[in-house]
């Protein structure tokens, strides 16, 4: 058999399809793989170069089978798209990503180390906890407008919401007090889980995003 030149992967959860080709482009064999046997079936091969689609499972991927020896390339979504030849499926996918690969002009998509990656998870997951933080204030002001409690704009303001939520005297009704309740007590834990994920940022030197690096949601 040829050497193989080329693999594409076509990650999934638990099945990977493989697509190898020769140093022209022969497709030397398509196969489907678990993906506990991946790293074992690579390690028998001479080292090549390995093509995935860049998406978050693709960096782990990337480090491990670089460890190998193979050359990993990762290249974003909007590139493999253009050659896919037909109905899209695995088999097509892992194909279009070794078509991909072979051009001159590719641009790739540089694998992340461990370190980035936390940093990144750092930063999406605050993101999130600021954004329900928002969502629970709004959810918060309606009700409580709905009963002539209206205050100004600002989560400043929010402890005067709070205060008539809590006050017995106030006009809101006990039925509809206890679901405020509800929203108070989650606003409150908020900020302490946005600060506790702060807390676990350690600090990183700024990295320039990779080019092509925007389509790095896998379709699967």
């Amino acid at each position: 058999m040829e050497k193989v030149s080329i693999i594409g992967l076509d990650l999934a959860k638990s099945i990977i399809q493989v697509h190898a080709v020769s140093v022209d482009g022969s497709v030397l064999f398509r196969r489907k793989i678990s993906s506990e046997k991946l790293l074992a079936f690579l390690s028998g091969l001479d080292p090549c170069i390995v093509a995935m689609e860049a998406c978050a499972g693709s960096h782990h991927w990337g480090r491990e089978i670089a460890k190998l020896g193979h050359r990993v390339k990762l290249i974003a979504l909007i590139y493999i798209k253009p050659f896919v030849k037909r109905q899209k499926n695995n088999a097509a996918d892992a194909e279009a990503i070794c078509e991909a690969a072979m051009r001159p002009t590719m641009r790739f998509v540089a694998v992340k180390s461990e370190e980035k990656q936390a940093a990144a998870t750092v930063f999406k997951v605050r993101d999130l906890l600021v954004r329900q933080k928002t969502q629970i204030i709004n959810a918060l002001r309606g009700p409580m407008a709905e009963f002539g409690i209206a205050v100004a704009q600002g989560p400043s303001h929010v402890g005067i919401l709070i205060s008539h939520v809590e006050d017995d005297g106030s006009s809101l009704t006990e039925a509809a007090r206890a679901p405020c309740l509800a929203l108070v007590l989650t606003r409150n834990r908020a900020p302490v889980r946005a600060r506790r994920t702060a807390a676990c940022q350690r600090p990183t030197r700024p990295f320039a995003a990779a080019p092509g690096s925007a389509g790095r949601h896998c379709t699967h």
